[in-house]
């Protein structure tokens, strides 16, 4: 078969393939038909309003729960942040600002908490060993 027998576009054979322009073009025509007159352009103007961003603290209150876990303070946030992005998915954005809030809360101490803990252990160790080096 030969490539040049076949119409795919209508329109003048220019051996230039039609842009993209030129063929949205010719389907609006073909859709919407030819312009009626050349009156004032009516526009409508939708406002969407965008979801205010809830964030949950996932992933914060996953890793206090795996590394700094003191009094469980590290499990509870991880509770409270999966309440908050429940909340959140079924819509209700005081509630998930609520649990996150908690959430926060929860993760600042646990780390607080763990860093001070990790602190003293090392701290404790130095010492032992530096006493235990000191009598021999």
């Amino acid at each position: 078969m030969n490539r040049s027998s076949h119409h795919i576009f209508p329109g003048p054979r220019t051996g230039v393939p039609p842009t993209y322009e030129m063929l949205k073009e010719e389907h609006e025509v073909a859709v919407l038909g030819t312009p009626q007159g050349s009156g004032p352009v009516m526009s409508t103007v939708v406002n969407i309003r965008s979801e205010t961003v809830v964030p949950d603290h996932v992933v914060w209150s996953l890793f206090n729960t795996l590394f700094f876990n003191p009094c469980c303070l590290g499990f509870v946030a991880f509770a409270y942040s999966v309440k908050s992005r429940d909340r959140k998915m079924v819509g209700d954005v005081i509630g998930a600002q609520s649990y996150a809030s908690t959430a926060k809360c929860l993760n600042i101490w646990a780390l607080v908490l763990g860093l001070l803990v990790t602190t003293a252990v090392i701290i404790a160790v130095i010492v032992i060993y530096a006493t235990a080096l000191a009598q021999i």
